[in-house]
């Protein structure tokens, strides 16, 4: 064997890790639910950590009988509000489990330790 086949077996080591803890920490994302809230949670959001929106509620005395106009509007609102905070806690989850990943993958040709 010379030098060269011995840092190609480390780069596909290396490279076979990481995909291994890139699967495992997307199965973990996908599996973590997350809520966002709006109008003090009288809409509660739900997604799972890879983004996909689960469950949604929206608080009974969130509804004004007597404006469905306004309260329609309002609920809207409040339901982009809630899904936007819960993505946006998605993003800072996801950035947290696979952004060292992404690092890793920029740095496969480096030696190890590097």
């Amino acid at each position: 064997m010379n030098p060269g086949d011995i840092n190609l077996q480390q780069l596909l080591e290396q490279a076979q890790l990481m995909q291994q803890q890139l699967i495992s920490a997307q199965q973990e994302l996908g599996d973590t639910e997350i809520q966002g809230t709006a109008g003090g949670g009288l809409v509660v959001a739900t997604v799972s950590g890879s983004g996909e929106l689960l469950e949604l509620e929206i608080s009974p005395s969130a509804i004004d009988p007597d404006d469905p106009e306004e309260t329609a509007e309002t609920i809207a609102d409040l339901v982009l509000a809630a899904v936007r905070d819960a993505m946006r806690a998605a993003a800072e989850l996801q950035a947290e489990k696979l952004g060292p990943l992404a690092q890793g993958l920029g740095g496969l040709g480096q030696a190890p330790g590097f």
